[in-house]
């Protein structure tokens, strides 16, 4: 329903998206998830007609974005991150001037059936300026599925709710998608992993990751973490440079001299715990509690973001500088150096 190849958005010489390739299929609730500024809503605009890419090709529906928009338009629902409400508009008023628009069929019928289902038909003749932010929101879900869209796009659709709102639109969404095939962008983690099918994992235009969240885990639970509770001597230090020392260990972290968190490497191949235990108690302190830490789709996150940066260094590094290049091959004349 969603296809996307090469996409690429330059902003002047900024580049907001880099060459993006990724689908979205029918039924699927597809998490665009990133930290502000990632290149999220570029790629909404681009997919819902607003503004063409820079380079590379998409499709909605079977429709290309550029070359027949209009049939794009047609096809998606579309909930901006600030959605343009009226006011000064009761919500059936805006609902009936929205529906004309797309020439939708049976259009009050239709208004009826969808306040009912994002639970306004009791505030249809509430002007939307008395409404509060998650009704509004909810008015915007009404307007975005009106026409009854094959695509569903949301960009950021909780964002400035309070917890019960929010949890009310999460609910609606995950409802709307058993019918629709949804795009939603978000940069609250926990938001993905509740609602997505699907995610990927954007940063500054790249997109680092993609698999379910269950799947992107299990991809990185090798690099798992050990919590331990522990009781001994006053100082933890000397137990955490033992542990630092075994074979298989990253890093050990000390929340105080009885809780410690051991981060193990990706491809340590074996079950370490047992090896963690017998150092504990070799080292002279009583074994509490261990468990094993789950990584959260922020841990992922936060861990691709590192990696992302040490391969970049890693390739700066690598490749010699134009400047240098050109300095060792042409000697400076008299005038340069003068300069």
């Amino acid at each position: 329903m969603i296809k996307a190849r090469g996409l690429t958005k330059y902003y002047g010489r900024r580049l907001a998206i880099d060459h993006l390739t990724f689908e979205a299929h029918k039924g699927e609730i597809v998490g665009f998830l990133g930290p502000n500024g990632a290149g999220k809503t570029t790629t909404m605009r681009i997919l819902t007609g607003y503004m063409p890419p820079s380079d590379g090709d998409a499709w909605v529906a079977g429709y290309h974005v550029v070359d027949e928009s209009l049939e794009v338009r047609r096809r998606v629902g579309y909930l901006p991150e600030n959605v343009a409400l009226y006011d000064d508009m009761t919500v059936w008023d805006y609902l009936r001037f929205m529906g004309q628009l797309r020439q939708v069929p049976d259009l009050d019928e239709r208004i009826a059936e969808v306040l009912e289902r994002v639970n306004l038909l009791e505030r249809s003749e509430s002007f939307i300026g008395s409404l509060s932010r998650g009704m509004r929101q909810r008015v915007g879900l009404a307007q975005a599925i009106l026409h009854r869209p094959e695509v569903l796009i949301l960009d950021e659709p909780t964002m400035g709710l309070d917890p019960a709102q929010r949890v009310e639109v999460r609910d609606l969404i995950r409802e709307i998608g058993q019918e629709h095939t949804v795009m939603l962008s978000t940069h609250i983690l926990s938001e993905a992993q509740e609602l997505c099918d699907r995610v990927l994992i954007i940063n500054e235009g790249r997109i680092l990751a993609e698999d379910t969240p269950e799947e992107l885990e299990l991809r990185l639970r090798g690099a798992q973490r050990v919590r331990l509770q522990v009781s001994g001597p006053a100082s933890a230090a000397e137990l955490q440079t033992r542990l630092a020392a075994l074979p298989g260990v990253l890093q050990v972290h000390a929340a105080d001299a009885q809780h410690l968190e051991v981060e193990l490497a990706p491809d340590a191949g074996r079950d370490l715990r047992p090896v963690l235990a017998r150092a504990v108690l070799d080292a002279g302190y009583d074994l509490h509690e261990m468990c094993t830490v789950s990584l959260s789709l922020e841990d992922i996150f936060l861990q691709l973001i590192r990696e992302e940066g040490a391969s970049d260094q890693e390739a700066a590094a690598a490749e010699p500088s134009a400047t240098t290049e050109a300095a060792s091959s042409h000697p400076a004349s008299e005038a340069d150096e003068e300069a």
